[in-house]
Order: C-alpha cells, then sequence, then structure tokens
C-alpha cells in the first residue's frame, strides 16, 4: 500500500505557505480594465507573453496601488527599469570590427 494521501499527497504533511503569501483578490474589480488589456494582449499575440510585457507591469502596478498586493520594486518581480530596458537594446546594435 502507498503511504500517501489522496492524489499522492503525503498525509500529516504540513503545508507551505506560497513564497511571497497571499493576496487578496480583486472584489471590488478596481484593476479589470489592466487585467482585460493584458488578456486581449495575449489573445491577439498568440499567448506571446513577451509583448505583453508592459500591460503586465501595469496591471501589477495597480494591484499595489489598490493595496491589493505588497508594495515593491517591478525589478523584485522581473521587470527592468526603462532605462536599462534601453541600454540592453542599444547593446545588441554595437559591433566590435576585428
Amino acid at each position: 500500500m502507498s503511504s500517501g494521501g489522496a492524489f499522492g499527497g503525503a498525509r500529516g504533511a504540513r503545508p507551505v505557505p506560497p513564497e511571497k503569501g497571499i493576496f487578496p483578490l480583486d472584489r471590488m474589480h478596481e484593476c479589470d480594465l489592466e487585467k482585460i488589456e493584458y488578456i486581449s494582449c495575449l489573445k491577439s499575440s498568440g499567448n506571446n507573453s513577451e509583448k505583453c510585457r508592459h500591460l503586465s507591469k501595469k496591471y501589477l502596478q495597480c494591484r499595489m496601488d489598490k493595496n491589493l498586493m505588497a508594495k515593491q520594486d517591478l525589478s523584485e518581480l522581473g521587470f527592468r527599469k526603462e532605462a536599462d530596458t534601453v541600454s540592453s537594446e542599444g547593446k545588441n546594435d554595437l559591433r566590435i570590427d576585428s
């Protein structure tokens, strides 16, 4: 017999909280516009999230502004600052002649 519980879970194992903790649902629909923009962008780009990254950032910023998630620097969530993005794009255009 298996020592695991239903669906392979171990009985008696303590649940581990998510790394970032929990955050409230947007029950008042305060960030619905940003969410809809992001989902529309995903649909129109064939689920290419890279093309919709700016809208993802906008949605997370809305959630922070409305206290629906803890405020933190967006760079900690995988977003670079605008100046970093411009400078990293310019690096690809540089040529080194030998």
